[in-house]
């Protein structure tokens, strides 16, 4: 009986921490050549650096949480483990969604829309070079526990809208 060859990585560069890393810099660096200050308002910076923090946070508990499964978390390795426990439960991407929240709370909390600019596009960027093939990858392992997982979470985080009796849209927190 043959053994069966580990799945190949989903890729060979770890793109995602590159991607933030980048734009975090060159937003800085983009802020020193065409500054951006007084257009936010310096009631926002506490909002911002609240932001950062919860951004933190959510990185921090998708860490442990991989951690406790075992699970490897270079992005650029294949996978060990189909993590669904909080906060993969809601967000299949919490350290990419954590990240982007961080470089979003920077653009407040230092007054950069620069940060707000290059995050954006970092969410492409980390979609196209990371989270598609982190997908395809996590689906030819797992099967059809993937499949059910991403029927019941986002690949980021989804608010669904509803409408109450006053007409007023209300969030619902809960994917479809």
């Amino acid at each position: 009986m043959a053994l069966m060859e580990p799945p190949a990585a989903p890729n060979t560069v770890p793109w995602p921490p590159i991607i933030y890393g980048s734009a975090a810099l060159a937003a800085w660096l983009l802020n020193l050549l065409l500054a951006t200050g007084g257009i936010i308002p310096p009631v926002l910076h506490p909002v911002g650096a609240t932001l950062m923090l919860a951004g933190l946070a959510l990185d921090l508990a998708a860490m442990v949480s991989m951690y406790l499964r075992r699970a490897n978390i270079l992005p650029h390795r294949a996978a060990t483990a189909l993590v669904t426990s909080f906060p993969f439960s809601i967000s299949r991407n919490p350290i990419y969604l954590g990240n982007t929240i961080l470089l979003a709370g920077a653009a407040l909390a230092f007054g950069n829309l620069w940060f707000a600019v290059l995050d954006a596009v970092a969410v492409q960027a980390v979609t196209t070079l990371a989270i598609k093939r982190e997908e395809a990858h996590l689906a030819a392992l797992f099967g059809l526990e993937w499949q059910h997982y991403t029927k019941r979470v986002p690949r980021w985080l989804k608010l669904c809208f509803s409408r109450v009796d006053n007409g007023k849209p209300k969030v619902n927190w809960r994917p479809n």
